[in-house]
């Protein structure tokens, strides 16, 4: 979510320049890569991009392709083998075959508008691209973009019958899945192939605390551009240092940060009974990971008084709280837990364990 803020709001720097531009994205992924299917990088004819489709290898050949793209009018796929000898990228420790769609950007075009509503809207967007295509039919072209509305459960703009039924049907089981895949479409003669992207909605992190142990929380959520909301006394906290939080909550107030299942939540009031109040709570929200900061002693004697005041969690509940939290990597210092604590919460996101990859037998991204 990040690079498409970056995206958008460089193309939103550059509108009053008339300066044409296109975007190119990473669509099929072989082997290793750096990037996987999904990446995109924004290009101007004037060279001047944001975003990135590889490790910094690709990214100079691909510029180069999109401003000969912008010249044309016309999209086109790139295909970068970096196993092979002479090939650009060969050496880097990549070894995968990379598909880049690269499309100019009309304006006409809706692929801007679509990243709009990715940005605008929390919740989980589908956007579906032609990166195949054997004949140009009822308006669908190679790198044509449609935007899937959840609640209508409608491809917008689609004008071929058979087609829209076949993706909406095939967009369920991304949905399903939680993972972007490109399907084959063949039908009397027409063949295509599209990318059914799912974009997430960004990350929240809820933290319940108001010491000064939270500015390294603030600053890595502001380097991840995830969403904050911080529940305490705003008061005990450096104005300068909130700048990343987008919404503040009085410790005992009523309202409290709206929790989903892309939110991350930390207790670290230091206080056992505040921290005890907002366990009780927000157990019943659908946060996949909740942590609570300091010893697994102290955890223990949490779970101890909530049975003795006939409250036990489910064996699903505790596998969501996270105590004691963060992993293992020796850390000390508020800078050192906030990144044990960052690298948990992306290996619960990403179902992962955590651990050396040294050790991880197969390759490092799912295939």
């Amino acid at each position: 979510m990040k690079e498409i803020k970056s995206i958008l709001q460089l193309y939103n720097s550059f509108k009053t320049s008339n300066e044409k531009c296109a975007i190119a994205q990473v669509v099929r992924v072989e082997e290793s890569s750096y990037r996987r299917e999904g990446a995109r990088m924004l290009v101007f004819e004037s060279g001047v991009f944001e975003g990135g489709i590889s490790g910094g290898c690709l990214e100079g050949d691909a510029l180069q392709r999109s401003q000969i793209a912008i010249l044309k009018q016309e999209p086109s796929i790139v295909t970068y083998d970096t196993s092979k000898e002479n090939e650009i990228g060969v050496g880097l420790g990549c070894n995968g075959v990379i598909d880049v769609l690269i499309s100019p950007i009309s304006e006409n075009s809706s692929t801007l508008e679509m990243l709009q509503k990715c940005v605008s809207d929390r919740g989980e967007h589908i956007i579906a691209t032609v990166t195949a295509l054997n004949a140009d039919i009822n308006e669908i072209t190679l790198g044509k973009s449609f935007y899937y509305d959840k609640d209508s459960a409608s491809l917008k703009d689609c004008k071929h019958e058979r087609l829209r039924n076949f993706l909406q049907d095939k967009i369920q089981d991304v949905l399903e899945n939680k993972k972007s895949k490109t399907f084959q479409f063949e039908e009397e003669g027409v063949k295509a192939s599209v990318f059914i992207e799912l974009i997430p909605p960004q990350f929240h992190l809820a933290i319940y605390g108001d010491n000064y142990d939270v500015y390294p929380m603030l600053e890595m959520a502001k380097l991840m551009d995830w969403d904050v909301s911080l529940v305490g006394n705003v008061q005990k906290l450096k104005k300068e240092k909130l700048r990343s939080v987008t919404h503040f909550y009085l410790k005992d107030g009523e309202v409290r940060p709206e929790i989903d299942h892309r939110t991350a939540v930390i207790l670290m009031a230091h206080d056992y009974k505040t921290d005890y109040d907002n366990l009780k709570q927000l157990i019943k929200s659908p946060a996949p990971y909740i942590a609570s900061l300091g010893p697994r002693k102290r955890f223990d004697k949490m779970i101890d008084e909530f049975k003795a005041n006939g409250i036990e969690f489910s064996d699903v509940d505790q596998q969501r709280i996270f105590a004691p939290c963060g992993l293992e990597i020796g850390a000390n210092t508020p800078e050192e837990i906030a990144m044990s604590l960052f690298s948990e919460i992306i290996a619960v996101f990403s179902g992962k364990i955590g651990g050396m990859l040294r050790e991880k037998i197969g390759p490092i991204h799912e295939r």
